[in-house]
């Protein structure tokens, strides 16, 4: 059945020309960008990612925890003038769970949505997607059946650690399913924990899901899995219980002046990432 049905969107794709149209505006913006963004395509395969979730010029796409927009600068160059990029960022409450932050990062977060959107405004000299952003927990009324796709993109793990401490998980998926057009699409990009390890290890503190756990936990939620892709696995990847995702490239968290022990996770890799994508019943 799913490839019935990812073989009849390709054919109408095809024969509307849409194929080609999202492929070359995908070029363009990912010829557009630094080299040191160019650097980490071969561990993070932007191409092939956003091929497999769809995406196209004139859709309007909500980016879960955008950041300093590695992806978001991509996504605004493809979307093109029609198109509109949403940034989500955690809620205003979970932030202070991390007991990391300090009192001006904490502060700062309160006016996330104007400094983000004016940042991301200026990308591209200014060219390509419409900007707007909302916390997760605070989204926006008129937001609601506007989206054609949320991209989930290594944001899961910290909205599933803290579940049981505010149901941020929970709450970000029944606003997802509220943004999200009937038929409209989540692309996850999630750190995928090995089957072997427990389940409380795979709770998202380290950084890992469980790829089961995450197709349930968005399933139930009232969405449909439509595909999958290894494109953003590696092998290589084989975290005991004693490690973090964050031990690896490009944050090396745990080398400290250790050369030896970096050299052995940039040899590792990126993380081995599950490629998931769901549908929104129509």
């Amino acid at each position: 059945m799913k490839t019935f049905l990812r073989l009849t969107i390709f054919i109408f794709l095809t024969m509307t020309g849409s194929t080609s149209f999202a492929g070359n505006a995908l070029d363009t913006a990912l010829a557009a960008q630094p080299d040191d963004v160019k650097a980490r395509y071969s561990a993070r395969h932007p191409a092939e990612t956003l091929k497999f979730f769809g995406l196209k010029p004139g859709m309007t796409v909500v980016e879960a925890l955008p950041g300093g927009g590695w992806y978001s600068k991509i996504l605004k160059s493809l979307l093109g003038s029609e198109g509109k990029l949403i940034g989500a960022d955690y809620a205003i409450d979970l932030y202070p769970k991390f007991n990391f932050y300090d009192d001006t990062y904490l502060e700062a977060k309160k006016t996330w949505v104007d400094s983000w959107t004016s940042k991301a405004k200026a990308w591209n000299d200014g060219e390509g997607a419409s900007i707007a952003a909302f916390h997760f927990g605070s989204m926006p009324d008129n937001m609601s059946d506007t989206a054609d796709a949320v991209l989930l993109i290594r944001a899961l793990h910290n909205l599933a650690r803290f579940e049981n401490d505010g149901a941020y998980l929970s709450s970000a998926l029944a606003e997802i399913k509220r943004v999200l057009k009937p038929g409209g699409i989540i692309g996850v990009v999630q750190h995928m924990a090995p089957d072997s390890n427990s389940d409380a290890w795979a709770n998202g503190s380290r950084g890992y899901l469980k790829k089961a756990f995450v197709i349930k936990t968005i399933t139930d939620a009232g969405f449909e899995l439509v595909d999958e892709s290894d494109v953003n696995s590696n092998s290589a990847d084989q975290p005991s219980e004693e490690d973090i995702v964050w031990r690896l490239p490009p944050s090396f968290a745990t080398s400290g002046d250790n050369a030896e022990m970096k050299a052995k996770y940039a040899a590792i890799g990126e993380s081995n990432r599950m490629t998931l994508l769901f549908r929104k019943a129509k």
